[in-house]
């Protein structure tokens, strides 16, 4: 697959559709699937059999838009079952609705509860051109609620700094925006956290000089607005944004900014990638495993000393749900990336 220049784009829109409402699409059936023995041979490549587990236990989860087709079609319940039999222990969520009945938030809440998974955290819309209304922007106090219900520690966005545009003054009125959310999040006793795709990685309109992301983690304070670093997308932006546009270099390497203050970082989507020259960003997805990108080193490299027990490392595949990318399909993605990072050593 070639990633197109408006592939990330429609990611985010596609993911605006989703949150807050149930996805429609057609599933592969849960039976079966669940009980397919892990892919070693498929995984085994890169892997090293000595050292300690490159994740944490305890630490292993999986972003549910992953598995958007399923939560829309055979439930959370059914879902839940594969994610335990896969190993994972977390779950973050994208939407608390599911497709095959009504579901309320504290029994959704017991069911990841009972199958022995934690909800970690949940993206939310950061503003009003949500479609379904329930955004950061238009519904803080119902957002807090959900979150509070569903006993998350962190509840964040997907969404970038880029409300009001991609101007220095434009990305720093979003930085207070998100001050704002971090702080109603500590006053409830939660966290907010940002989740970042790979525009966020170029530079300001009116002054490119600035890299936005350099920017945003300026402008917010840093016990109110934590990070979740989407590891492929980061490095999309390596391939995108290594040199300004003005043609002078601007290297830079994404777990520079965890090794930085890693505290800030206590969550990660954990996306792989093949390399791909004909695409925009350098790369298109695979499962967990079967890229290019370097999980081996980033892990070990983020656990080692005293935050090893600290951040949490969340699969997540965009389109694991189209059959024209992924014919194996969502559950078979889910499946094989947890077996590659039960097997990662560090």
């Amino acid at each position: 697959m070639s990633t197109r220049p408006s592939e990330e784009l429609a990611h985010a829109l596609n993911r605006r559709r989703f949150l807050g409402v149930a996805a429609g699409a057609t599933a592969a059936a849960v039976a079966g699937t669940a009980a397919a023995a892990p892919d070693a041979a498929a995984h085994g490549r890169r892997d090293r059999c000595h050292g300690r587990p490159a994740v944490p236990r305890g630490r292993l989860g999986i972003q549910l838009y992953t598995l958007r087709d399923q939560v829309g079609t055979v439930g959370f319940g059914k879902v839940f079952d594969a994610l335990e039999h896969y190993g994972y222990d977390q779950v973050e969520y994208a939407g608390y609705t599911q497709g095959n009945g009504p579901i309320t938030l504290p029994r959704l809440r017991r069911l990841a509860r009972d199958h022995g998974l934690r909800a970690i955290g949940s993206h939310v819309s950061y503003h009003v051109d949500d479609p379904a209304g329930y955004s950061f922007a238009t519904s803080l106090e119902q957002v807090l609620d959900d979150a509070e219900a569903l006993d998350l520690p962190y509840v964040g966005t997907w969404d970038g700094p880029f409300r009001y545009g991609t101007t220095v003054d434009g990305v720093k009125r979003a930085a207070a925006e998100f001050n704002a959310y971090g702080a109603a999040a500590r006053r409830r006793g939660l966290r907010f956290y940002q989740h970042n795709h790979g525009n966020e990685f170029g530079f300001c309109t009116d002054d490119p000089t600035v890299r936005i992301y350099d920017l945003m983690l300026a402008e917010t304070d840093p016990d109110l607005v934590f990070l979740e670093m989407d590891i492929y997308w980061a490095y999309t932006g390596v391939h995108r944004f290594s040199v300004r546009p003005d043609g002078t270099p601007a290297p830079f390497d994404p777990l520079d900014y965890v090794t930085a203050d890693p505290r800030r970082f206590p969550l990660f989507h954990v996306k792989d990638g093949e390399h791909d020259e004909a695409s925009r960003d350098g790369y298109h997805m695979v499962d967990v495993g079967d890229g290019d990108i370097g999980y081996q080193r980033f892990i070990g490299t983020v656990t080692r000393g005293r935050y090893r027990k600290y951040h949490n490392w969340l699969v997540e595949r965009d389109d694991a749900v189209d059959p024209a990318t992924n014919p194996a399909g969502s559950f078979t993605t889910a499946r094989r990336s947890a077996a590659h990072l039960h097997r990662l050593r560090a």
